[in-house]
């Protein structure tokens, strides 16, 4: 489990499914749906279902991020892993706005790629954003992502066309900008 101002990030569990439900998806907020791209209602069985077989699962990772009172206020996932390839797919989200604005996001990136590269032993890390969700880019940028690649007009938002932006970090420049070695030597 890590710690910053009381947030605290850890492996979900079984045990979380009901609170992860309450807590986000109950309702889930419009601009989350927004941000992401998920569908605007969840059923309770749809996501404590699919909350429980993700955490069965062997090809991923999900951590919960808790507010200091306990309430999970986001996620952030490492899934799609690919063992010859050593490299897997990140999402984060923080599901309510009292998370935003005070580095917690920011925070549960650089804690998500340092379990990503350090415990699982991954190459790459790679995640696609729309380009409407600029906090978010501005995040991925400011940890060491770099964008490489488009699709243009992939994504509606509203009732305009937006990109999906594609980007990745690798390992060696993880460790370049984490550790200042980047042959792993740290």
């Amino acid at each position: 489990m890590w710690e910053k101002d009381g947030y605290t990030m850890r492996l979900a569990v079984k045990e979380d499914a009901e609170a992860y439900y309450s807590c986000n998806f109950n309702p889930l907020d419009p601009e989350i749906v927004r941000l992401t791209g998920c569908k605007a209602e969840f059923t309770h069985d749809e996501v404590v279902d699919f909350f429980c077989r993700c955490i069965e699962s062997k090809d991923r990772y999900d951590f919960v991020i808790a507010a200091p009172d306990g309430q999970i206020i986001g996620e952030s996932v490492i899934n799609e892993i690919d063992e010859l390839t050593k490299s897997a797919n990140f999402r984060i989200a923080l599901f309510h706005e009292e998370g935003c604005g005070k580095g917690i996001g920011s925070w549960a990136i650089r804690q998500t790629m340092r379990f990503a590269f350090e415990e699982i032993g991954l190459h790459r890390l790679s995640l696609d954003v729309f380009s409407f969700n600029v906090r978010a880019i501005r995040a991925y940028e400011k940890a060491g992502f770099r964008r490489e690649g488009v699709f243009r007009d992939a994504v509606r938002d509203g009732g305009r066309y937006a990109d999906d932006i594609l980007m990745s970090i690798l390992e060696t420049e993880w460790r370049e900008l984490y550790t200042g070695n980047a042959r792993g030597d740290a």
